[in-house]
């Protein structure tokens, strides 16, 4: 299932060309914070088939909180759009954020840091539950 997505503006567009090896929704402070929500939801695919197809987006570096390895988060620097992170924890994996895809109904597969969740947010059905980055 290849796939494409931009920023709010577009701006900046990019490409995928392979199936994703993940799709996850992330419940960890950093992610509620950088989204801006109570969680982020991600479809990781690997880095070699993940391109940009327009525009060049900013970039910012956060250490991650378990990890201690750094996570590079990409955004418009027009709009402001999160548009999706190379986060060293998962090597050659990309993980754009869902809500910059044309592609809907992408299944949810993991919840990540699910100790961390909002009370409001039920779990997925049928996705694994993991208390932390596994």
């Amino acid at each position: 299932m290849p796939g494409s997505g931009s920023c709010a503006c577009g701006n900046v567009s990019f490409q995928y060309t392979e199936e994703p090896a993940l799709t996850a929704l992330c419940h960890c402070k950093a992610c509620q914070n950088w989204g801006g929500s109570a969680f982020s939801s991600n479809v990781g695919v690997p880095t070699p088939n993940f391109s940009i197809t327009k525009g060049e987006p900013k970039n910012w570096v956060r250490t991650g909180d378990v990890s201690g390895k750094e996570n590079r988060h990409f955004f418009c620097g027009d709009c402001g759009s999160s548009l999706f992170s190379q986060p060293q924890a998962l090597g050659e994996i990309t993980l754009i954020k869902s809500g910059c895809l044309e592609e809907n109904n992408i299944p949810i597969g993991l919840e990540l840091f699910v100790t961390r969740r909002r009370d409001y947010v039920v779990p997925i059905v049928d996705a694994k539950q993991a208390p932390e980055m596994p």
